[in-house]
């Protein structure tokens, strides 16, 4: 056998050293799953987005006529394409007659579905590819009941073994006892709440949700246990109002001004007042009178970002549309029964209550928005199951528009501000050289006729372009089983 010579172990040891370095680097970039492979359109180092109509996204007129040149997932140039001087090597597409918008980034998200009396049914097939179907590239859950599921969807994503947006995972829900979910936690006290957030930010949430019935002495520990580990703190409140919310310190407020209780007359402190006095608090309010204005100066004053759900408080109104044939498809057979049947209910009703509270909230959120507040945007794909992922996510702008928001508004709050929210406006959220290449096609116009906006052609994420209709079509017949 022959002895191996000084030279021979340098090879061997130089080898090694190589091996180890391209493992590492492997170990950080996303192998993606034969799974995830199905839905790439897009996946070349040089990508030339050619004579599309760019949206940047906070705010500022559409640009016609533009290419984007995207190089190793991020935006390299933007400029009129009669001058931008596109690589030879570089993969064009021709996208003229559409729009590029930034990456939807929503709020109030979750990766389950109602199945009816308090049951949710975990979606981690269907859900995290219809989000990016429908144009999210980010999105933050807003209470989880399967935390543990939520995560290990997020490090899947991350790893490229099923398609799906970036995820920001939320605790599950911290609320006082009363409330009849049997995965929601009853909390025995301010220690059990410090307990409860260390747990959960060493197991790896990235924010906090507070619920309906927490007291303010238990939503005053969660915020500055959170606070102190550098994370944030939303809540679907009730028992709490939306001022003192404000002055503990409250970093977000969940579905507009539905839930506030800062407008009933004689409200106990700490106790949530019943549906019908919170209901009829909001019917007889006048959104633009000096009570609603001080509320909203307040929550502008302390930087108390509101998440816009407008588009589950629809269903709850009668005269309003169902969802789309595509989305009713979309749904297992038993469970699009169960919707039908229940939106039948409710498109006949009488009750005119819940159309005057849904108005009245939506100029509310318009006001809010107008007076500088950080307006944000999510579904929340509950209530009794007409918000299906991904297909909510356009309805959820669109709604925003018909609030009084501007088409070019209503994007912004869906995009930039969200990022904003996030404090990742530096990487993504507009459209700009130097950002990750988080982007949407959408055929048409969207900043002419807001509703352009649901025809999504491709997705980019980290500049690698999937196909919306390929993903939207794999979901068929599953939603409220997988």
């Amino acid at each position: 056998m022959k002895r191996l010579d000084l030279r021979d172990c340098l090879i061997i040891l130089v080898s090694i050293f190589l091996l180890v370095q391209v493992a590492e680097l492997s170990a950080d970039t996303p192998k993606f799953s034969r799974e995830t492979k199905r839905y790439i359109l897009h996946h070349t180092p040089i990508i030339a987005l050619k004579d599309v109509n760019v949206i940047k996204g906070d705010g500022s007129p559409a640009q016609p006529d533009q290419t984007v040149l995207i190089k190793n997932g991020r935006i390299a140039q933007i400029g009129d394409s009669s001058s931008l001087q596109i690589p030879e090597e570089a993969e064009i597409l021709d996208l003229a007659g559409k729009s590029l918008l930034p990456g939807f980034i929503m709020f109030h998200e979750h990766m389950f579905y109602p199945s009816g009396r308090g049951y949710y049914n975990q979606q981690p097939y269907t859900f995290p590819r219809l989000y990016l179907a429908g144009g999210v590239t980010t999105m933050r859950t807003a209470g989880s009941m399967e935390p543990y599921s939520d995560l290990n969807i997020k490090i899947a994503i991350e790893k490229g073994q099923i398609p799906g947006p970036k995820m920001h995972v939320t605790s599950p829900y911290f609320n006082n006892p009363g409330l009849p979910l049997f995965a929601v936690k009853g909390l025995k006290g301010p220690e059990d709440a410090r307990a409860m957030v260390a747990y959960w930010d060493r197991e790896g949430v990235d924010d906090f949700k507070a619920y309906m019935n927490i007291s303010e002495e238990n939503l005053k520990v969660v915020i500055e246990e959170a606070h102190k580990r550098g994370k944030k703190v939303t809540g679907h409140l009730g028992a709490v109002t939306y001022r003192e919310a404000a002055d503990l310190g409250i970093d977000n407020l969940e579905h507009g001004f539905f839930v506030s209780t800062d407008f009933v007359p004689d409200k106990a402190k700490d106790k949530n007042p019943s549906v019908m006095a919170q209901r009829k608090s909001l019917i007889e309010l006048d959104p633009n009178g000096p009570e609603v204005q001080s509320l909203i100066e307040h929550l502008v004053d302390k930087g108390v970002a509101i998440t816009s759900t407008l588009i589950v408080m629809e269903t709850f109104v009668a005269g309003r549309p169902r969802i789309s044939d595509a989305a009713l498809e979309a749904l297992l057979p038993e469970t699009r029964d169960q919707y039908l049947r229940t939106w039948s209910l409710i498109a006949t009703s009488k009750d005119t209550s819940m159309s005057t509270i849904f108005k009245n909230n939506m100029e509310m959120e318009k006001l809010f928005f107008k007076a500088g507040g950080l307006l944000i945007a999510g579904t929340d794909p509950t209530g009794y199951g007409g918000v299906i992922a991904g297909y909510a996510n356009s309805g959820a702008i669109e709604l925003l528009v018909e609030a009084g928001l501007t088409p070019l508004e209503a994007i912004q709050v869906a995009t930039s501000n969200g990022a904003k929210y996030l404090e990742i406006e530096d990487e993504v959220g507009t459209i700009e050289s130097g950002k990750i290449a988080d982007l949407v096609v959408v055929k048409g116009n969207p900043a002419s006729r807001i509703q352009a906006i649901r025809d999504v052609e491709i997705v980019f994420k980290d500049g690698i372009g999937y196909d919306s209709a390929k993903l939207f079509a794999s979901a068929k017949g599953l939603v409220g089983l997988r």
